[in-house]
This record gives C-alpha cells, structure tokens and sequence, in this order.
C-alpha cells in the first residue's frame, strides 16, 4: 500500500490537503442554518472565524518556537493533526449554542490547522523539489477547495440538520490525515540541526528578498481569509436581488470560493514561463482592481456581479501558492519548515483586523467593506515593486 502512494505523491499530498482544510471553514459553511437555527448572527459568525485564525496562529507560533517542523517528520504531524481537528470539529455540533464553548472549540480547530497547512507545504518541497511553483499551486489550489468544500457539503445536505455539513468535514480530515501517515515523509530535504529557534525566522525574514516577498504575503493574507468569509453575504444579496431560492446560496459561495482552484492552477502553470514572481504581481493587482471597483459598480445587475466575484475568486488566491514557492526557493533549507510557519503566523495574524471589520461593518456599511481589504494587495505590491523578475 505504501509503494502504491508513494508513486504518486503530490495527488496525496494535494488530496489530504483537501480533505484537511476542509475542517477550516466547516462552520461558515452551515453559516446560514445557524443563523436561522440557533439565532447566531453575522458577527457571531465573524468571532468563530477569527478564533479559528487565531488558533492557526498560536500553532503556528508554537511550531516555529519549537523547531518541530523541522525536528519531527511532517507526514506525523500532519496526520495526529487531522486526527485531532477532525474530533474537535466533529465535538462542535454539541455545544454550537453555547458561544464560549463554540468559540473554545473553533480556536483548537485552528490550532490543530497549523499542523496541516505549513507540513503540507513542507511536504511538497520534500516529495517534489522541481517546479515548487507548481507542484503549490496545486496544494494551494486543493487549501482554496477545502475551504470552499463546506459550502457544497451543506449544498448537497439541504435536507439534513446543519450537523451533517460538520460532521462531514470531520470525515474527510480523518481520511486525509491517514493518507499522509502512509505516505511517509519527504526524501529531498536535509536533516535539521534541531536547533531551530523562533528568532531565526524572524532573522530569516530581515533578508531583503525574503523580506519583500514576506510582506506581499502579509498583504495578499489581509485580503484573502476576510473576503472568503463575505462571501456567502456578497452572495446572498446577489441572490436576493434575483429572487431566488435561498439554497442557491451555499452552492453560488462553493463555486466562487473554488474557482481559486483554477487561479492556482493557472498561475502555477504560468509561472513555468514567466516566473512565479511576475505571476504573483498579476494576480495581486488583479484581484486589488476588483476590490477597488467592487462597490462602485454594485448597482449592476446581480448576474454581473456574481461573475465579477467568481473572478475575484479566481484571482485573490493565485498568488499564494507562486509567494510559498518564493518563500521556499529564498529560506534555507534546513530552516524551511520553521520559516514558513512563521511567515504563516504573521500573514494569519493580519487576517483577524481584515475579518473584524469587514464582518461587523457589514450591516452598517454593505458592499462598501470590501475597501477595508484594499490595502492588502496595495501593499503587497508596493513591497514587491522593487524584485527583480525571476524564472
């Protein structure tokens, strides 16, 4: 069974990421039967989403504190990750009218996300060191479905009490984590030292080209998490704006947020001939034009504007995967694990004030919050400006 998976290693490795993050936004995903079931509303939805980053961060600042990316194998990490995110996942559905519980539970979720998301990564660079940019497109590609996957869980399980949505989540990280466990860890990396250390990645980042491709991550985080989290209001007000049935709702936010897949995918095959570099400039400036313009052409027709944010979906997170790849063709390679979870702690860090705002300006202020997310892909590109294109 080994043998056979290790054939194939970045299906696995793509596949489990899907199945992993699906843990991240599988309460979002039910977001709208909770509000009518429970009596949660869009700021409450909010907090359950910032405790999950807030989770990502405290994990990720743990893994880079204690070196444990590099010091235990990755496919163990990853795995005790899911096994544990799948069970705090699955224990929310018994306290989600109790907020302080709710919100406990959602923080350990992200807690045990920073073992899945920066290892995956990690586990890339170990099974297919040519063509990282590529091969991240697809994990990222696979983070931006698991992401969106809830939506279609809850799509498919109109029928059925909001629990299914979560419990199905849960299912999925089990299955996943249990695919990388066989796997096994990466053989292109080089043993650590053991010595890692958190101040090292911050003096990682204080080199020039680390540096600048570290804030336009920061930049391309501020934007990224708080629009997936307005989406399905984005949505709602298209859908409400056409008459529709309100099911159409969590099917519209599934396509949009996963349409990343193909940004990802594209940019990666992109970056083969023009360099991840330039590929992580377009999709930046891209998806900043569309925040800039979005308010203002709200009086469109709904169809014109659901299609406007399905491109905004496409674009917002084509970057990702071609910034990691930088990330990881700068950082040293014993110090790659370490330095990607703390350039992961940071960028998370800047998503809580992104989704504060825009989730609780929303009734106040409408489309118009999407301006709050504007200075994400401006800054990115600013500190970016000055990068030599690259292949």
């Amino acid at each position: 069974m080994q043998n056979l998976i290790q054939r194939h290693p970045l299906f696995i490795i793509v596949l489990a990421q899907l199945c992993g993050t699906s843990l991240w936004f599988s309460i979002n995903g039910a977001g709208l039967a909770l509000i009518n079931d429970i009596g949660l509303s869009e700021t409450d939805l909010g907090w359950l989403t910032l405790t999950v980053q807030m989770g990502f961060i405290t994990g990720t600042l743990i893994i880079a504190t204690t070196g444990l990316a590099d010091k235990l194998p990755a496919n163990h990490i990853f795995a005790v990750s899911c096994l544990v995110g799948a069970m705090v996942n699955a224990s929310f559905v018994l306290v989600a009218a109790y907020q302080p519980y709710a919100l406990l539970l959602r923080f350990l979720t992200g807690l045990c996300l920073a073992g899945i998301y920066p290892l995956g990564m990690k586990l890339v660079i170990g099974w297919i060191p040519n063509y990282v940019g590529s091969a991240l497109a697809w994990l990222v590609g696979m983070l931006t479905m698991g992401t969106a996957l809830p939506h279609l869980l809850r799509g498919a399980t109109l029928e059925f009490p909001w629990e299914w949505t979560i419990l199905s989540a849960s299912g999925l990280a089990l299955l996943g984590g249990t695919a990388i466990f066989i796997l096994g860890d990466g053989p292109h990396l080089p043993p650590s030292s053991g010595k890692a250390k958190l101040r090292d990645g911050f003096a990682a980042i204080r080199e020039r080209r680390l540096r600048a491709v570290a804030f336009g991550y920061f930049g391309h985080s501020w934007e990224l998490y708080a629009l997936w989290t307005l989406i399905p209001f984005m949505v709602t007000r298209e859908i409400m704006r056409l008459d529709a049935q309100s099911y159409s709702v969590p099917l519209m936010s599934f396509t949009i947020v996963a349409l990343g897949l193909l940004g990802c995918i594209g940019g990666g095959a992109l970056s083969r001939r023009i360099g991840s570099l330039a590929v992580a400039r377009l999709a930046l400036a891209s998806s900043g034009l569309i925040c800039l313009i979005y308010p203002l052409v709200a009086f469109w027709p709904p169809e014109v504007m659901l299609l406007l944010l399905a491109i905004w979906g496409v674009t917002v997170i084509a970057d990702s995967p071609q910034l990691s790849a930088l990330i990881a063709e700068t950082a040293p390679k014993e110090r790659v694990g370490s330095i990607l979870a703390i350039i992961n702690s940071i960028g998370f860090a800047l998503t809580i004030p992104s989704i504060a705002l825009t989730t609780t300006l929303w009734q106040s202020q409408g489309v118009w919050v999407t301006w709050w997310l504007l200075p994400g892909p401006v800054i990115g590109l600013w500190a970016m400006y000055s990068l030599r294109r690259q292949g």
